[in-house]
């Protein structure tokens, strides 16, 4: 199963990239104070998740697009892949977010935290106007 988001901002392509298309900025993940990045390893605590570390396995400001997999989490996590894809509309950009996680019973944090973060976006993009 995964989780899947499609949502639609009222922003150019290039504005939601300049956000999501940098590895180590947090300011659109709710809680997340900070992140360190070492090579292709994010480190971070996550509220309701704890100190997980996350792998970019695909980075492309060509093509808008980030891929990552969390590699170490505390808890049940077995497994975890994430792609972010910002495409531009005629009214700004869509955004395609689509977790695999496993096991399923945490599919329902991964869409709360997903949704939590579409809320800052809208608020970081919206100071930028």
């Amino acid at each position: 199963m995964a989780v899947e988001i499609d949502h639609q901002f009222f922003a150019s392509a290039d504005s939601l990239w300049a956000i999501l298309g940098t590895p180590d900025r947090v300011d659109w993940v709710p809680g997340v104070e900070h992140c360190d990045l070492e090579g292709d390893v994010r480190s971070l605590t996550l509220p309701g998740a704890g100190d997980i570390k996350e792998q970019i396995l695909l980075h492309s400001d060509e093509c808008h697009t980030l891929e990552y997999s969390c590699i170490e989490a505390p808890g049940p996590l077995q497994s975890h892949r994430a792609r972010i894809e910002v495409i531009p509309t005629s009214t700004g950009c869509r955004l395609l977010w689509q977790t695999e996680v496993t096991p399923v019973e945490l599919e329902a944090f991964i869409r709360t935290s997903m949704e939590g973060c579409l809320v800052r976006l809208e608020e970081l993009l919206a100071a930028q106007r």
